[in-house]
């Protein structure tokens, strides 16, 4: 199978995998850079996630015009092709309008990690106000100059917070950023049911750096995750052989 094709398999269960856990529903969307073309990248027709096969996908330039394709594409694209564009070392993007988030969105109470697995949102989750710059607006990335500022806004972070919205979120593979949006939303609800408890103790940086420096996106570890998700998304079948740890490492 080529990269390509790899690919594409790989974007359809990742669809699967966050309409079935609660993170996309019939709106939001992921993608993936273009395996052979970093100035292009992948991503679904407008469909529901739960609803996308290989042929849903299409194929865009960076600034969301689509490549020899006249379906209906995502009118958020440029959220996408916007964070490509910035930042070289994406290749993963997802936007999520998941509802645990948006408290964080509209006070001015953090988004802070605050479970072992909310960690690889990384320690500071900036919000982004479509209004700061563009009045009032629908609140939809419909174009490039959104879709950079929202890109300037996430800078070198993994997510950001959309104001009454929802996040888009960043990863250098397409496992990270489903493993991170999966996390994202458990992360705040666990944040907002501590918060009538008492102070919070949320993650430090060290526990953050720590975490991070110990993730393989394709361990063992990882892809237990991956596959479990998978499964429960009804596709476990399309999933590539599981990675095969060494006799001589331990388990977790």
């Amino acid at each position: 199978m080529t990269d390509l094709r790899l690919a594409i398999r790989d974007l359809v269960v990742a669809n699967r995998i966050l309409a079935n856990e609660d993170v996309v529903d019939a709106y939001g969307h992921v993608s993936i850079r273009h395996p052979a073309d970093p100035t292009r990248y992948l991503l679904a027709r407008s469909l529901s996630p739960e609803l996308i096969e290989r042929d849903d996908i299409m194929e865009f330039e960076l600034d969301g015009t689509p490549v020899g394709d006249t379906r209906q594409p995502y009118l958020e694209r440029f959220i996408h092709g916007a964070i490509y564009e910035a930042r070289p070392d994406v290749q993963a993007v997802v936007h999520a309008h998941a509802e645990a988030v948006l408290p964080f969105t509209i006070t001015p109470t953090p988004l802070q990690p605050v479970i072992h697995s909310g960690s690889f949102m990384g320690v500071h989750v900036p919000v982004w106000d479509i209004r700061d710059d563009f009045g009032d607006t629908n609140l939809l990335v419909a174009n490039m100059a959104h879709g950079r500022d929202l890109a300037r806004c996430l800078g070198a972070d993994n997510v950001a917070l959309m104001r009454g919205h929802g996040f888009a979120a960043a990863a250098r593979s397409l496992i990270e950023v489903v493993r991170m949006s999966v996390y994202v939303p458990r992360n705040a609800r666990a944040l907002l049911a501590a918060t009538g408890l008492g102070p919070v103790k949320a993650l430090s940086p060290g526990e953050i750096a720590a975490r991070a420096a110990g993730y393989q996106p394709h361990s063992p570890e990882t892809w237990r995750a991956w596959e479990y998700w998978a499964r429960r998304a009804g596709c476990g079948h399309m999933l590539a052989r599981r990675p095969v740890r060494s006799a001589t490492k331990s388990r977790r």
